[in-house]
């Protein structure tokens, strides 16, 4: 599974904007070639709210630990929600930090090693072992953008 396949299969969900930023474009350097995941029918970036998804190619500052500087590396991240986030890992979000599996390993989901605690999963170098669980938790991410999505239009609508 590479970074096209993911940026592929996310963008064909329907309301999907995709965020591929890069340069000549108004987004921070540090984000080009990483993708951003939002629920967003209208096509324009919401304010305020965080992707559901990204695909991150590089180290962020406070967010070394998988090593992402490493050649051919990525990550997958994703707001998976408490439920599958304690079903695929045995463990609330809030118990996250409690874990002393190397954020860099690659083909396995861990706790976001940053945001693991909001629910966030990750996956660095995804392949066979893991295809079908990253298909499933984005579809769930997905699936939760999308019912906050309506809810706050739901709730501006009066």
């Amino acid at each position: 599974m590479n970074i096209d396949d993911i940026i592929g299969f996310v963008s064909d969900l329907d309301g999907v904007l995709t965020l591929t930023p890069g340069p000549g474009d108004e987004w921070p350097e540090l984000s080009w070639g990483d993708a951003f995941f939002y629920y967003s029918p209208d096509g324009v970036v919401p304010a305020n709210v965080q992707p559901f998804a990204t695909v991150v190619t590089k180290n962020y500052p406070g967010d070394e630990a998988s090593r992402l500087d490493r050649p051919g590396t990525f990550r997958v991240n994703i707001h998976a929600g408490k439920e599958d986030f304690t079903r695929l890992l045995g463990r609330a979000p809030r118990d996250a930090a409690e874990t002393d599996i190397d954020p860099a390993v690659e083909d396995t989901a861990i706790a976001h090693p940053v945001y693991g605690t909001a629910g966030w999963l990750a996956v660095v170098n995804p392949a066979s072992k893991t295809e079908a669980v990253i298909r499933e938790l984005l579809g769930t991410a997905y699936r939760l953008a999308r019912a906050r999505y309506e809810r706050r239009a739901d709730s501006s609508r009066g």
